[in-house]
């Protein structure tokens, strides 16, 4: 699963990636720096696998991991292919979630595309551009349904049903996120992801800010953001954690991956013992023989139960035979939703 960092170009994508990957990226002060999208992984931020491998005396610990796209900046005309915009387009098709930069700091040094900083006005832009690349894979997929409708391929009417609600939408500057489609949702939502639509994804704000504690606009702040300052950011990477805490200066990225990582409708399971402590990433709602593909096919083809316990309670009983013998440890079947933040022992 990945998010793609998008945004005007100069607003601190690039030097976002870098503090969150660590990666040496390009981020000279000029429009269109990044062509080709960075990739990066990175750990997500997980208190509870220092304690459990502390308790598991475990000889390795492995955090669940995350994917962030650096991709090029967009700018007003990117539908129609202004810079570079149809590749940027692209890259943007192939992530799952959309991270949106947002410049709110003001520096004249820094070059603005539009020559003001407006974050609202920068919004709409990026939005603008990825609606009008939606409304134009709606018209021509509409234009292929109207001929299965007279043809009566099943189906087709409650496609074209769909296909009217989010031209519809698309045409008043929405996004697809934000349309109800009619009729059965689980096959709407099937459709939809077959559609690819870029603003059908999830979308989080990062307000790029000097002062995190200022006040935004109502509109802004209604939006799912992260408030960072992106260039602390970028000076914490050459400090020490000590140095960092002598100065009074926290870094917010772990804000971020949590929240890109929740984005996407993803929890972590959690394995321990004595080899190793891991984090397990699965879909939130998973059952637990799904939770166990994670690990291995088989644990999901050949699931047979599951000894399953709440990591605080694994740690309050203090070993295994206690928690058994207290019954926070418990046996689980197909139909048992995970948790985030189960310990599971998958019985195959």
């Amino acid at each position: 699963m990945k998010a793609g960092i998008v945004g005007l170009p100069n607003v601190g994508k690039s030097t976002l990636f870098k503090a969150l990957t660590r990666k040496q990226v390009d981020i000279n002060n000029y429009p269109f720096c990044t062509i080709e999208p960075n990739v990066g992984i990175v750990e997500v931020p997980d208190a509870r696998l220092a304690k459990l491998s502390e308790f598991s005396k475990s000889k390795k610990t492995v955090p669940a991991v995350f994917e962030f796209v650096d991709i090029a900046g967009l700018v007003k005309g990117a539908s129609e292919g202004q810079g570079l915009g149809n590749k940027f387009l692209a890259n943007i098709r192939e992530t799952d979630a959309i991270v949106q930069v947002v410049r709110v700091f003001e520096n004249g040094s820094i070059i603005h595309v539009n020559d003001r900083v407006d974050p609202k006005d920068d919004i709409d832009t990026i939005n603008t551009e990825l609606v009008l690349a939606d409304l134009e894979t709606v018209t021509k997929r509409k234009d292929k349904t109207v001929k299965d409708v007279r043809a009566n391929r099943k189906g087709a009417a409650e496609e074209m049903e769909w296909l009217t609600a989010l031209e519809t939408a698309l045409g008043e500057g929405r996004l697809a996120n934000d349309v109800a489609l009619p009729g059965d949702p689980d096959e709407a939502a099937k459709f939809l992801r077959g559609l690819q639509l870029l603003t059908a994804k999830p979308f989080l704000y990062v307000f790029n800010m000097n002062d995190l504690d200022a006040s935004l606009p109502p509109e802004l702040a209604a939006l799912p953001h992260v408030r960072l300052d992106i260039k602390l950011e970028e000076e914490l990477l050459d400090m020490t954690v000590e140095e960092a805490e002598e100065l009074g200066m926290t870094s917010r990225l772990p804000e971020l991956i949590r929240e890109a990582y929740s984005l996407l409708g993803l929890e972590t399971f959690l394995t321990t013992g004595e080899d190793e402590t891991r984090a397990w990433t699965i879909r939130r709602g998973s059952t637990a023989p799904r939770a166990g593909a994670a690990i291995h096919g088989d644990f999901e083809e050949k699931f047979i139960r599951a000894e399953v316990i709440f990591w605080e309670d694994l740690l309050a009983a203090g070993s295994w035979g206690a928690a058994r013998e207290t019954g926070k440890l418990r046996l689980e079947g197909k139909e048992y939703i995970v948790r985030d933040g189960d310990v599971i022992v998958f019985k195959v």
